[in-house]
């Protein structure tokens, strides 16, 4: 064997006699699915050349072919090529394993540029120009014809720009380097020689028997190999600690052993109940190269770890919705100067309590994340948040952080950022509850990181939706069962008050108007219907500990009516509203009436309450189905509350 490795490592050495010390070898950029299977690969002159002091650069070139800008560098210290002189750069999900990843979807279709430097990641900050000073190889590439990063090929010094998609078959192809420094276009090598030759590895292959495991079951950690053991029975070490999670965490030998004659061996796991909730986890599954016969063909595998300790809150999820236990923290008189106020008034004195720069505070972007982990928890399980119009529970570990958004989720605004004229303006570091900054409401940027209308939403629903107007041309995705829809019209309603120039209006405005947003037809009956449950209240009491403001849609749902729908122009009083819209099925006539009243649609006993317009209790009495209900009033409008069953409607009457 050892024969066979000199005589690969002699060819080696006459294959890239003609290069420089190192060069990009193969790039694959335009991959499959969402881009999953993304690398660069490097060849060395020498075997296991060390890359130490290098460091590779993504560069933008644009359609124009104008650019020249940075967009990631990756340092190269500690890695070297391996007895092929060659080492991946990739995706996690590239086979061999790659010597150093990079997120999914990083390495961007072109026309770009990636080029291979002596120097340090800190050199090449995110924008940073193209240059050509310690530049030790580059390759421009595109995936159309047409389209050359012309700027870019200057400064590197470059003439050709290979395209990726000359065969039609872009995402199924690489562009490889050939032996006379030309390029060709076909199927993928990463790890191994363009043209096929040099020492074939023993490819190692590591498999779990779950890629979600729950604490206190086992793991089964399998490695098989390409050929079978010779010489001697081969031991593979490894490890699972990644993050939190570590050797407290496991009990079990962390060793492999194959035997001679043998392809494949296994280890088991115990991962421990440790009795406290930390959170879900991933392990993380890292093999140790035994020697250089063999090869890695995976590596770094997760495993989701379900911690088995987690809380429940004593209220429903919005799918199984619970009403009534949660109660509001509104202060005492928080609401009280908005009593006996109508139309615009009524309007401009929520505003006064809600954005009152005196009291309301203002958080950046950043700190999002941490309120959602909070406010958007499922109660059902304190490791998961509540994803909105998916209507399911995601593990907290799976926010967003880089491009993907398989399987994450993110961070949604319900009033878009684009139209609400707040994209990006605050930071996107978290700052901490205890930092904040005054806000008014004509602090436009404080809606960007305003936690009122942001919710917690799996990542390819909430780019599904986009910045599309509600009712009209966004109704969730199929098969959802709109729990969403109430929270989204209280949400939306809170922007139109909470900011001068934003608004919601009726119709179908376009996606790039800016301040408005629609549908506020749909979103009144959303609000009346899809009622406020015990998780929404619940969130409205944490995010006041943040902002120090409340959402008064979800304390008062009614105040909708009073501000854009039938009610506009009454008077408003707290005593005519109720947190819960309902379903009773409730009949009053005649109406217009005289002197008396018919109820009927009871099911059980309940009382009604007859209210002036200003809000004065004027009768209350006990009722049942078919009640007769003798009036002694003026002629004029009286509000008739009826409530049975836990639940109460409101009906407008008009005595003769």
């Amino acid at each position: 064997m050892m024969k066979n490795l000199f005589f690969a490592l002699l060819f080696l050495c006459s294959y890239v006699s003609s290069y420089g010390q190192i060069v990009i070898n193969e790039i694959d950029a335009d991959t499959p699915s969402s881009d999953i299977l993304e690398f660069v690969e490097l060849k060395s002159t020498a075997p296991t050349f060390s890359l130490d002091g290098y460091v590779l650069v993504f560069f933008n070139g644009t359609t124009s072919g104008t650019g020249t800008l940075s967009y990631f560098s990756l340092d190269l210290d500690g890695l070297k090529t391996d007895v092929n002189g060659i080492i991946t750069i990739g995706n996690p999900t590239v086979s061999p394993t790659p010597a150093l990843t990079f997120p999914v979807a990083k390495l961007e279709n072109g026309p770009d540029a990636v080029a291979l430097y002596l120097g340090n990641a800190i050199d090449f900050p995110l924008g940073t120009n193209a240059k050509s000073a310690g530049l030790i190889d580059a390759i421009t590439y595109s995936d159309k014809v047409a389209l050359k990063p012309t700027a870019l090929m200057n400064i590197l010094g470059i003439t050709i720009c290979p395209n990726e998609n000359q065969s039609l078959a872009v995402e199924t192809q690489s562009i490889q380097r050939k032996n006379d420094g030309t390029y060709e276009i076909k199927t993928p090598t990463p790890g191994v020689n363009n043209d096929g030759t040099g020492f074939i590895f023993n490819y190692i292959n590591t498999t779990t028997n779950l890629t979600t495991i729950t604490e206190g079951q086992n793991l089964i950690v399998t490695s098989t190999l390409s050929r079978s053991v010779t010489d001697a029975p081969l031991t593979l070490t490894f490890k699972l600690n990644n993050g939190s999670f570590n050797s407290n965490d496991i009990s079990g030998n962390l060793s492999i052993t194959i035997p001679i004659g043998a392809t494949s061996g296994s280890a088991t796991v115990l991962i421990k109940n440790d009795g406290v909730n930390e959170g879900d986890e991933e392990l993380k599954v890292q093999l140790t190269t035994p020697s250089t016969e063999y090869y890695l063909n995976n590596n770094s595998i997760i495993v989701r770890v379900n911690d088995i300790n987690f809380a429940v809150l004593p209220f429903g999820s919005p799918l199984n919705p619970t009403y009534g236990l949660v109660a509001s923290t509104a202060p005492a008189n928080y609401y009280s100067s908005i009593e006996g106020l109508s139309g615009q008034a009524l309007k401009l004195g929520l505003q006064n309590i809600i954005a009152n720069p005196a009291v309301v505070r203002a958080h950046v972007y950043g700190d999002i994340y941490d309120i959602l982990n909070k406010s958007d928890q499922n109660p059902a399980n304190s490791n998961q948040v509540w994803l909105m119009y998916v209507e399911q529970p995601r593990s907290k570990i799976d926010a967003q952080e880089g491009n993907s958004i398989i399987g994450k989720w993110n961070r949604e605004h319900i009033f878009p950022q684009s139209r609400g004229g707040f994209a990006d303006a605050t930071s996107g570091f978290p700052a901490g509850i205890n930092n904040w900054t005054t806000t008014g409401p004509d602090v436009i940027a404080t809606g960007h990181g305003d936690a009122h209308h942001i919710r917690a939403e799996d990542g390819q629903e909430n780019t599904s939706r986009g910045n599309k107007n509600y009712g009209i041309d966004y109704k969730g995705p199929t098969g959802n069962k709109g729990t969403w829809r109430g929270d989204v019209a209280r949400a939306l309603f809170y922007m139109a008050v909470r900011y001068n120039g934003l608004s919601v209006v009726n119709g179908n405005p376009s996606v790039s108007s800016i301040g408005e947003i629609g549908d506020l037809a749909t979103l009144l009956d959303w609000n009346r219907f899809e009622k406020v449950d015990d998780f929404e209240m619940n969130r409205n009491n944490y995010i006041y500990t943040w902002q120090v403001n409340r959402n008064p849609f979800i304390d008062y749902p009614s105040l909708a009516d009073y501000i854009w729908g039938p009610n506009v122009g009454q008077p408003w009083s707290s005593s005519l509203s109720t947190n819960v819209f309902n379903d009773l099925n409730i009949a009053i006539f005649p109406n217009p009436a005289k002197d008396y009243l018919m109820v009927s649609g009871l099911k059980n006993e309940g009382t009604i309450e007859i209210y002036s317009v200003t809000g004065s209790l004027l009768l209350r009495n006990p009722i049942l189905d078919s009640t007769r209900l003798n009036l002694n009033l003026t002629s004029g409008m009286y509000l008739a509350k009826i409530t049975s069953e836990g639940k109460s409607v409101l009906k407008k009457i008009i005595i003769k």
